[in-house]
């Protein structure tokens, strides 16, 4: 009796942990700081969560023209807990560029650390805060 009782037991407490995982699903939307110094512009983020793997899309950049270039998937996402990171991935004149996004979410705030390699190969990190867009 005492053996299944543990065992049901650790079944519940394993559901339960799967349960608080943050809920990461929607818009969220920060500002990408501008280059040299120039004024930053806002960046959406469409996440969706399923247990611990993470989809979503991010804008591709400007482009060139009246019809903006259409989404990015994310790819590698995973979400632990509060913690959540993916990666992007975008082709630019034959070269491959990846952004990681690493990310503690808070409620309706999320703290992002974002990675890519600078154009010395170093390494560069930017930290910005998304916040859940309330549509």
């Amino acid at each position: 009796m005492t053996k299944k009782l543990l065992f049901v037991m650790t079944i519940l407490l394993v559901a339960s942990f799967a349960l608080m995982a943050a809920d990461v699903s929607g818009k969220w939307t920060f500002e990408q700081p501008g280059r040299g110094g120039n004024p930053g512009r806002p960046v959406t983020v469409t996440l969706k969560a399923d247990g611990g793997t993470l989809t979503g899309t991010m804008p591709a950049g400007r482009g060139g023209g009246d019809t903006p270039p259409p989404p990015i998937a994310i790819s590698d996402g995973k979400i632990d807990g509060n913690n959540v990171s993916f990666t992007v991935k975008r082709e630019m004149n034959g070269n491959t560029m990846v952004t990681k996004y690493e990310g503690v979410m808070n409620g309706n705030e999320m703290k992002l650390k974002i990675i890519r390699t600078g154009q010395d190969g170093t390494p560069q990190t930017t930290d910005v805060v998304a916040k859940r867009d309330a549509t």
